[in-house]
């Protein structure tokens, strides 16, 4: 009787012991069934945003990577612009050509100063600016709107206006009134370091108001929670400005000087319409040598091996931007 009910309590043991069994089992299928299902799905949608990408990146390789792939060959031969069947290769003769150009070597120095200064000179602007006009005051939406319009006339309207304002001619705006105040009229746009300081200047003044309404949005997202905690605890405004304000504020500084850099590096139209690249090549830019040494002159070769240099220093610069913001995000972060 004994061995009888030791054989049912074994039998009961090993069917119990097999149902967790099978269900482990049946979890583990299920969990495969499910896998399999969301690879296929994964799948339906990576082949569904390629279908919706395809056209787009038939243009960028249309109208980006085929003419810059054929500005390395075009850079590497003597192509006139007729008939590239009659070039013939002449290696880096082209860029050793750069280097031996001053003129192009003044457009390319002037671009980077002109990059660099209005990259610093309108974020330290904009940043307090935007601060500024985030608070409650009189008139506040006023001044919005008067900084802003600043930045909607195009850089060639402006560059044709402030030739006017300042003129190195006593007519001149500015000359004008310092004429009124006995002082004699000064060379704005005819001294190779005035006509830097004015194309500069102007640039600052056209963006700040745009950069400091990106920033203003930015700030309008900052939780005000934070601030009346900060102030509770015994902040202060400088405090605040480091400690909550600038952290939050720097996807939006990223963001800023990308744009400052980009715009920066292939500036052509302000100065063209202000100085024409004068005095002397004083204010030339990269893109003004690409324009009149590749096109105007008929040296392809030459402008095309220029191109390809600004590329690699747009590249660099602008993964060098990337790199120290993300390093300043983890810092303040």
């Amino acid at each position: 009787m004994s061995q009888a009910t030791a054989m049912i309590s074994a039998s009961a043991s090993s069917a119990a012991g097999a149902a967790p069994a099978r269900a482990i089992g049946l979890d583990r299928n299920l969990e495969a069934i499910h896998a399999k299902d969301r690879k296929r799905r994964n799948l339906v949608e990576n082949l569904t945003s390629v279908r919706f990408l395809l056209p787009l990146l038939a243009v960028y390789i249309v109208i980006v990577l085929i003419p810059f792939l054929q500005s390395i060959v075009f850079s590497l031969t003597d192509y006139d612009g007729y008939d590239f069947a009659n070039a013939k290769f002449v290696g880096i003769a082209n860029y050793q050509a750069i280097f031996q150009d001053q003129t192009l070597l003044a457009g390319l120095g002037f671009t980077l100063l002109y990059t660099i200064a209005t990259t610093v000179l309108i974020t330290a602007i904009a940043l307090p600016l935007a601060v500024t006009l985030n608070r409650k005051f009189f008139g506040r939406n006023f001044a919005r709107s008067l900084f802003f319009f600043f930045s909607v006339p195009s850089m060639a309207v402006l560059g044709l206006v402030w030739q006017y304002i300042f003129s190195p001619l006593g007519t001149g705006a500015v000359n004008t009134v310092l004429g009124k105040l006995g002082i004699s009229p000064v060379p704005w746009l005819s001294d190779p370091a005035l006509a830097k300081f004015c194309v500069i200047f102007i640039a600052v003044w056209a963006q700040v108001g745009w950069h400091a309404t990106l920033y203003l949005a930015y700030l309008q997202a900052i939780p005000a929670d934070l601030y009346e905690q900060a102030s509770v605890d015994g902040a202060t405004r400088g405090q605040q400005f480091v400690h909550i304000t600038l952290p939050q504020m720097v996807p939006a500084m990223g963001v800023s000087i990308f744009m400052l850099l980009t715009g920066g590096l292939k500036v052509y139209d302000l100065p063209f319409t202000l100085t024409t690249g004068g005095p002397g090549n004083a204010t030339y830019t990269v893109t003004q040598s690409i324009i009149v040494t590749g096109i105007g002159s008929g040296r392809y070769g030459v402008g095309s091996a220029l191109g390809v240099m600004f590329f690699l220093c747009c590249v660099i610069l602008v993964a060098l931007q990337q790199i120290v913001t993300s390093l300043i995000e983890k810092r303040l972060s």
